[in-house]
């Protein structure tokens, strides 16, 4: 059996293809390929802009940034996500706070962020930034209410869940990135995502005096916009108005993303039926708890289980040429963040999860053949 890993890009030879064209274009950067991305994959998640960036962790930053997150500014973030979550306040010297997750969604809990929340008077914490992890989406309604009573702003990271939605209380599905519920949210393309671009991000938005901050401070804070400049020497003309960064693009990798979205809903329907299979295989086993089941509007960038002997099950796997892994350790207990204060013990159920958690292999072209070779070593070690 070939190498099995947890996730993998698909590349095809359309994707091929369009990149090509872009490299034989007269733009490799900051040409049509960047506007032509951003316009078609808002209208794929049904929000009004859409900015193409050089990864997720930079889309991140940009929309701290865009928050005026600062020294002063007390964040909510949850523990079970890739440290960029909490970093992009960082950066901004912003104050890091956790909310346990949930040990049946794995998500940040809501009465957790209540409980944090009521602990402080209003106006003590500014903004929340949740994540649809594994690619199972917050009920943002939710937390918008409770958001709006407490005065904090909402940035969504939504890297792991292009296409996956949840059920609103008037029956409507609300998808990850259309912002109708925050006020920025984010995406990653990385190779392992749902779309591939080597490396690349997209801010959402709905706000446009966000949108129109972020253009600028995704290219050093300068803008060429007439109707922005203080004055205006000629066509030539520009102004850096803040300081910014360089978190630009590439023509060629926008290329590939748009190739890559034309079959984002085939390639996602696969997963929801690799996830069913999963979740089919493993009904009824009390040995293996936790996992996710099937999870109506989930994304499936992950498929999660939790074993009580996850490191023998790790390794045993390992030697079958399963390459699962373990996503992720809390960020409270990496050593950065322990030296700003947070320890071990602090947020039980997230550390519970870690101790137990285990991503299967997940991505459109999994096999029928190495999916059940997957279930059956796995069943041979967790019995």
């Amino acid at each position: 059996m070939k190498p099995i890993p947890y996730g993998r890009q698909n590349i095809t030879q359309e994707d091929i293809q369009a990149v090509v064209e872009t490299l034989t274009s007269d733009f490799l950067t900051q040409g049509p390929k960047i506007t032509e991305f951003e316009q078609r994959f808002a209208e794929y998640i049904g929000v009004k802009y859409a900015l193409a960036v050089s990864n997720g962790t930079a889309a991140l930053h940009l929309c701290a940034m865009a928050m005026n997150v600062n020294e002063n500014s007390r964040v909510i973030v949850t523990p079970i996500t890739f440290a960029a979550s909490a970093n992009c306040v960082r950066y901004c010297n912003g104050q890091v706070f956790f909310a346990d997750i949930n040990p049946k969604s794995f998500l940040i809990d809501i009465e957790k962020i209540r409980d944090l929340l009521q602990k402080h008077p209003k106006g003590y914490f500014h903004g929340i930034i949740p994540v649809d992890f594994a690619g199972n989406a917050v009920n943002l309604e939710q937390l918008r209410k409770l958001a709006d009573e407490y005065g904090c702003w909402i940035i969504e990271d939504a890297c792991h869940a292009p296409g996956g939605y949840f059920i609103d209380s008037k029956g409507n599905k609300q998808h990850c990135g259309n912002c109708n519920f925050t006020d920025l949210a984010i995406f990653s393309f990385h190779p392992v995502k749902h779309i591939a671009c080597g490396e690349g991000g997209m801010i959402t938005t709905n706000d446009e005096k966000l949108y129109q901050r972020l253009l600028k401070l995704r290219t050093h804070g300068i803008t060429k916009d007439p109707t922005l400049l203080i004055k205006n020497d000629g066509g030539w003309y520009y102004e850096m108005q803040e300081l910014g960064y360089n978190y630009r693009l590439t023509d060629f990798q926008a290329a590939l993303g748009t190739s890559q979205l034309q079959r984002a809903d085939k390639e996602l329907a696969r997963r929801r039926q690799i996830a069913k299979k999963y979740a089919d295989a493993f009904a009824g086993k009390p040995h293996i708890i936790g996992q996710s089941g099937f999870v109506e509007g989930h994304a499936y960038h992950l498929y999660i289980i939790e074993v009580d002997r996850r490191k023998e099950l790790y390794d045993f796997l390992r030697t079958k040429n399963i390459f699962a892994q373990v996503l992720y350790i809390p960020v409270h207990t990496l050593p950065y963040y322990q030296n700003l204060g947070f320890n071990e013990g602090d947020f039980p159920v997230a550390e519970t999860y870690y101790q137990h958690c285990l991503a299967l292999p997940m991505y459109p072209t999994l096999t029928e053949e190495e999916q059940d070779f997957v279930i059956e070593k796995v069943k041979e070690v967790v019995k």
